[in-house]
Order: C-alpha cells, then structure tokens, then sequence
C-alpha cells in the first residue's frame, strides 16, 4: 500500500485577481504612512496636547485641515474596500479572477489611489465625489459579476 499522492501548489498559480487586492493593501499602508507623517509634526508645532479624555472630534479641530485630510482619507479605505477585499476573495475562490474581473479589480485599485490623492491635497468635494462614484459603479459591477458566479 503506498502513500497518498500529495500536491503542493505553485506560487504562480494563485489567481490573479490577489495582485490588485494586495495593491489596495499596500496603498492603504502608504496612506497610513502619509497620515502619520503629516500628523505628528503637526501635533509637534501646533503643540497639541494628547487627551485621552478628548472626543476625537475635538482633537481633529485642533490639527489644520490638510492633516486632517489624511486621516479622513485612511478611514474612508477602511469603509468601502472592505467590499472589495470580499468580492475579490470570492472571484479569487471561484476562479473568477481574472479576463474583465481582473480589469475591473485593477480600475477599482487605481480609482482609490485618484481618490486618496484628491482627498490628501486638494480636497475637492465635487471631484473627489466624482471619483467616488465611479468607484462606487465599478465595486457594484465587480459585485454582481461576483453574485451571478456564486448564485447561478
């Protein structure tokens, strides 16, 4: 009687569809990065105190608004992507990720960093809308296309 046969995966035959996810991941890194790196000289020479007591509120209205804007911007990725990080982990499961799915992934990926980079510089609501709701149609398409894999 001989041993099972075992089969060990390849690295490179993971679906392609992760790359974009870990792109999003790694922006969301740069953008924690940025956050902290604006943040902190500002508490530094606007010599704000560290309340642990204050609402966040009120240690936001303390820090200029292009300080702020990153940190808005961090906690927008931690919103919606959190659809996209799904989506994709089921295209990725069900072998769906790739061919349009992987394009749309990629679209959705760059749409967040145009976003981010308009939310951190100039903060322009209506752009800044604009690109939301592009990422917003983007995410629906890639979710449907999702759904009809999983549900038919």
């Amino acid at each position: 009687m001989s041993a099972p046969e075992v089969t060990i995966l390849s690295p490179a035959l993971h679906d392609p569809i992760l790359a974009p996810m870990m792109a999003l991941v790694l922006w969301t890194f740069v953008m924690t990065s940025w956050m902290y790196a604006t943040r902190i000289p500002a508490i530094t020479k606007h010599r704000i105190p560290l309340n642990n007591k204050a609402t966040i509120s009120e240690f936001h209205a303390k820090l200029p608004a292009e300080v702020r804007w990153k940190s808005d911007n961090l906690n927008n990725l931690m919103e919606q992507p959190t659809l996209f990080y799904a989506i994709c982990t089921i295209l990725a499961i069900t072998h769906q990720g790739h061919g349009l799915n992987l394009t749309l992934a990629w679209l959705y990926v760059g749409l967040r960093v145009v976003h981010s980079l308009i939310q951190s510089i100039i903060n322009k609501i209506t752009l800044r809308f604009s690109v939301f709701m592009s990422c917003t149609i983007v995410i629906f398409i890639l979710g449907f296309r999702a759904a009809t894999v999983v549900l038919f």
